[in-house]
């Protein structure tokens, strides 16, 4: 997957902004309607309180797994609308015929077969409706970069989308108007098909107004079958590292707490004003659950959306949830006593409390979440809003679908009878307590979950600086950044291919039995990555994790390199030289002074005691400009006066070399980075490239020898020009690397052993993918 941003930065225009309203406005009406058409189930069809649950917990519970799947292709697509609109689209079109086909159902067909039906259309339903939720989420996730944009963004959408609730409620009123209709389930069958065309238009808009780049051109992950079913191993990792930034996993959590809790009990509304409040009298009673919904929905609009907008740019996110969620507590224990028989008018004025509750957590929630997807960019190079999306939405309706389940167990549980005239007082009692207190149990939890949640403007601006001096600063990190340096070869014609032109006459197992072969008969060098995942540059390495490491490679190499002399990697040349390998030491060099004493220091300790058999004094440390070339020099001449029967050198890209003769001069030899891949090359012309790297070093290498210190291909991750990333053309530059070396004698470090996911913090997800192992320590290829 690319770590390609497709954000845009700063302000987002108010035309995208209303066109990614409107989508949210079809993405709640559905659910709105579907509650409220839910009421004949019980009243007219004669499921029960439990059967009802079912009908809604397996569907919601299928839709809740499809949600990741549909988040990794979401995020893989290449194509030229981009990696959204063709499934909004889509999704529009199955979310409107599967919804108005559920609804045809009859009471004479008896509930065993109305249960079938509807258990059946409803899989198709939610089919679609993550076909179009996951992808159209993702949409406003990558809209704006923006801290408050991204608030700004959500509570216009929120404020659309609870048009809604505001609409959906007059629906109570349609249905048991008898003059409209005779029966709520005729009503339902007739409205259910002009609710579906309405939705399904307004939810195709995003499709065609909010615009996206083309991705064709994108290294993403297949999305072919094999690719599907091994995108299950991805989403897992996924999971595993969303749940690691504990940011997100508070929300995912509060979320989960706040609207499980609130759609547990949302349909009881009804049935309490009904036999609570009306004690079943359909007399007058039918406006009561629409202005219960409507006018919560209208509050929620018109007064907390932008109240809790506003209180998150003055006090923060997470302050403007806290406050939000206990105003909306207060609301749940003002409904208790304000439901009183005879006078439901009272109800009304517990509403502007309640509805800060789901008012605040989705305009909240959904900002946060953007800004969790920066600090997961952050630590693993990649940009996930359709998985991190489908993650927070598989939350949402896990719970979703547990409420339904536990909804009818309550109802069967309070004894709940169906199209009974009335209910006993004692059903209804506590068919009331459930209503306030399920949702102040859950509220309650979700505020103790959050009160430690530390994304506030200052972090969040951090995490987006540091995501900008990667991309802004890439070409300092690595050896490699200078495209295009030979680029002269394809111009003056002096490419050589054969080696290259062979290999592209084999299959993939004939590649990858040379491949093995090579690798079993043994390399003169590999560079050592110690760090083992959930480590990285800095933390101490044990002797356990190095020992267990070379015990892998051991066997397969004469040499290793190492890059660093303190933080437990003085450990690695004692137990390579234990195994019998031979080592390149190197010490990190930077403009950390201090840090520097230290690794030089050790260095000479390790080469007194026999452990160095070449001595690296720095690894591209004039590359990143972090010291002057005298200052390096100092530092070689130091460790040459402190062990002089020991060859010293210095680390770096070719061209580095190529304009400073006192650096050769201080060298005993030369230890040069080659990389064929950060220039822009073909794999098939890859041995010209290093043929040519090696021609103009020998140029001004003095007459010293000259060893590769560096030179690898990745299996995964972003396209420098010409060259691309994949496990095919790893394991190409491999082969025909180690030949072209062979035949020409000379001494190669292949980079790297193992794959190292904390480089995705400097070089995106290309830097975590040089391995010859993967992070586990298992054989990629």
């Amino acid at each position: 997957m690319s770590n390609t941003n497709s954000t845009s930065s700063g302000k987002v225009p108010m035309g995208q902004k209303i066109a990614f309203g409107i989508g949210m406005l079809a993405n709640q009406i559905f659910p709105a309607v579907l509650g409220i058409f839910a009421v004949i189930l019980v009243e007219r069809l004669g499921f029960s309180g439990f059967l009802q649950g079912i009908a809604f917990f397996i569907p919601k519970f299928y839709d809740a797994l499809f949600d990741l799947v549909m988040g990794y292709v979401s995020d893989n697509t290449k194509s030229k609308w981009g990696r959204r609109r063709q499934y909004v689209l889509a999704g529009a079109i199955i979310l409107g015929i599967s919804f108005a086909l559920m609804w045809q159902m009859y009471p004479e067909n008896g509930v065993t077969y109305n249960f079938t039906y509807f258990l059946g259309i409803s899989f198709i339903f939610y089919t679609g409706l993550t076909i179009f939720s996951i992808p159209f989420v993702a949409m406003g996730y990558e809209m704006s970069d923006d801290f408050h944009e991204r608030t700004s963004i959500m509570a216009t959408s929120q404020l659309i989308g609870q048009l809604a609730w505001v609409a959906a409620p007059w629906l109570y009123v349609v249905m048991y108007n008898t003059k409209l209709y005779p029966t709520t389930d005729f009503a339902v069958r007739n409205l259910a098909i002009y609710v579906a065309i309405g939705c399904a238009i307004l939810a195709a808009i995003p499709a065609f107004f909010i615009s996206s780049k083309s991705t064709i051109n994108e290294n993403y992950s297949p999305i072919d079958l094999k690719g599907i079913l091994g995108s299950f191993g991805e989403i897992k990792e996924g999971l595993k590292a969303s749940a690691e930034i504990m940011p997100f996993r508070k929300i995912c959590i509060a979320t989960f707490l706040i609207f499980n809790a609130f759609q547990t009990t949302a349909g009881f509304s009804y049935f309490i004003i009904k036999y609570y409040l009306f004690k079943g009298n359909e007399n007058g009673f039918g406006l009561w659950p629409t202005l219960f919904g409507c006018i919560g929905a209208i509050i929620t609009t018109v007064v907390v959306i932008p109240i809790v907008a506003r209180m998150s740019k003055t006090m923060g996110k997470k302050k403007a949830f806290l406050v939000s969620q206990s105003i909306s507590i207060l609301g749940y224990i003002l409904l208790y006593f304000l439901f009183v028989p005879g006078k439901p008018y009272l109800f009304l004025f517990a509403l502007p409390f309640f509805s800060f509750g789901i008012g605040g957590l989705f305009t909240i929630m959904m900002s946060m979440t953007s800004d969790v997807i920066d600090i997961d960019e952050l630590n693993t190079g990649k940009r996930r809003e359709g998985s991190l999306g489908a993650i927070y939405w598989w939350m949402v309706k896990f719970g979703t679908a547990v409420a339904a389940l536990l909804s009818g167990i309550i109802l069967s549980l309070v004894d709940f009878k169906s199209n009974a005239d009335t209910q006993t007082d004692q059903t209804m009692f506590w068919l009331l307590i459930a209503f306030v207190g399920i949702p102040i149990l859950g509220t309650s939890f979700a505020i103790w979950v959050m009160k430690d949640y530390d994304v506030d403007e200052a972090k969040a601006r951090e995490v987006r600086d540091l995501l900008d001096k990667r991309k802004g600063k890439t070409k300092t990190q690595s050896s490699a950044y200078l495209s295009g340096k030979l680029v002269s070869l394809v111009k003056n014609g002096s490419i050589n291919s054969s080696i290259d032109n062979e290999l592209n006459t084999k299959s993939e197992t004939e590649l990858k039995a040379i491949y093995s072969e090579i690798l079993n008969n043994g390399l003169h060098g590999l560079c050592f990555s110690p760090y083992v995942e959930n480590q990285k540059a800095g933390d101490i390495l044990s002797a356990d994790q190095i020992r267990r490491r070379l015990d892998i490679i051991a066997p397969h190499t004469n040499w290793i390199r190492s890059f660093s002399c303190t933080e437990g990697n003085e450990l690695i040349p004692e137990i390579a030289h234990q195994k019998g390998l031979k080592t390149v030491v190197g010490a990190w060099i930077s403009n950390d002074k201090a840090r520097n004493e230290k690794e030089i220091e050790a260095l000479i300790k390790l080469a007194k005691s026999g452990l160095v058999d070449i001595a690296a004094v720095g690894n591209e440390v004039l590359h990143r400009n972090e010291i002057s070339e005298q200052e390096l020099i100092g530092y070689i001449k130091r460790v040459k006066e402190a062990v002089p029967n020991i060859s010293v050198s210095y680390v770096d890209a070719y061209y580095q070399f190529l304009d400073k003769p006192n650096l050769i001069s201080s060298c005993d030899l030369l230890l040069v980075n080659f990389y064929p891949f950060w220039e822009g090359a073909n794999v098939d012309f890859t041995t010209s490239y290093l043929q040519n790297m090696m021609e103009v070093t020998k140029n001004v290498a003095q007459g010293k020898k000259i060893i590769i210190s560096e030179t690898g291909w990745p299996s995964k991750g972003e396209t420098v020009e010409e060259a691309i990333p994949s496990e095919i053309n790893a394991m190409k530059y491999f082969v025909s690397s180690q030949k072209w070396a062979k035949n020409n004698n000379i001494e190669l470090f292949h980079f790297s052993s193992f794959d190292e996911s904390w480089k995705a913090l400097q070089e995106g997800t290309v830097g975590t993918a040089w391995g010859i192992w993967d992070k586990n320590e298992k054989l990629k290829f």
